[in-house]
């Protein structure tokens, strides 16, 4: 089982960096830093990893929960973004050293009918069993959409624009700073990424929570990447890289859920 779900984080991961090239450098400065400050190689632990769909039947967030609940996880938290219509749950998995998972969806339903329209387009021709496939998680898009629908899609929704160009994927990746040897906040971490060109979300403040919330976040503007539309090519926000620090319980554990306020924030990393 340890394997399957290394396999998939594996997959998931070279998907992303594939269109995330700021992540890839992100991490192995980091990695350099942990390095250079301690002389010992670290590798850096992946808090969480997101993902993205539509409160469809055959692809919704209970289709895409099925492959990591059949690895073991399940599920821990729900959270409503009542604002950008969308729902969320979190999942984890028994051993804690594996990945959390937080999967939202947007609820097609509450969107206007032009929108609801372009979602049904892209997403009728999909099969119906189409989510069960093993590769479903980083398969990319199902569909071609014009630059005028992408364009409709971000006037009423980042999220649902965003699902337009870039469909199955890891949405973003997570570094853990409790598992870092020389970052004693996400301040401290924020700086050394501003100084080396790195563009931070600043989206209610860069970091968004802290201690009294039991978790503090902050993350990387997405990449602007060109993708190939029904019409011609667009440079669009791809994904983001994400940073997390968990603050002790009374118990004596680290917090493992996600803050509802913090995390209506972090979607707005790949707002265009």
């Amino acid at each position: 089982m340890h394997n399957k779900i290394e396999s998939l984080f594996s997959q998931l991961w070279q998907d992303y960096i594939s269109i995330t090239p700021s992540a890839k450098k992100v991490h192995d400065l980091l990695e350099g830093y942990e390095f250079e400050h301690s002389g010992k190689i670290t590798k850096l632990v992946n808090d969480h990893i997101a993902l993205r769909t539509f409160n469809i039947d055959k692809i919704n967030l209970e289709k895409l929960a099925a492959h990591f609940i059949a690895l073991g996880y399940t599920e821990q938290g729900q959270y409503d973004f009542a604002q950008k219509k969308l729902r969320a749950k979190h999942f984890e998995h028994a051993d804690d050293t594996q990945p959390k998972v937080f999967i939202s969806e947007l609820l097609v339903e509450e969107m206007p009918n032009d929108v609801q329209q372009i979602i049904f387009k892209m997403t009728d021709g999909m099969a119906d069993d189409v989510a069960q496939q093993d590769d479903f998680l980083y398969s990319g898009t199902h569909w071609q959409v014009s630059t005028d629908e992408y364009e409709t899609l971000v006037a009423h929704s980042e999220y649902a624009a965003w699902m337009s160009a870039w469909g199955f994927r890891a949405n973003h990746f997570t570094v853990s700073l409790n598992h870092m040897g020389h970052f004693d906040s996400l301040a401290q971490m924020n700086s050394v990424l501003k100084e080396s060109g790195f563009v931070l979300n600043s989206s209610g403040g860069e970091t968004k929570g802290g201690p009294e919330v039991l978790l503090a976040q902050s993350s990387t503007m997405a990449d602007k990447i060109k993708v190939e539309f029904a019409n011609g090519n667009k440079l669009v926000p791809s994904c983001f890289y994400e940073f997390a620090q968990r603050y002790p319980m009374t118990s004596g554990g680290l917090y493992q859920g996600f803050v509802a306020a913090s995390a209506d924030k972090i979607f707005e990393s790949t707002d265009t």
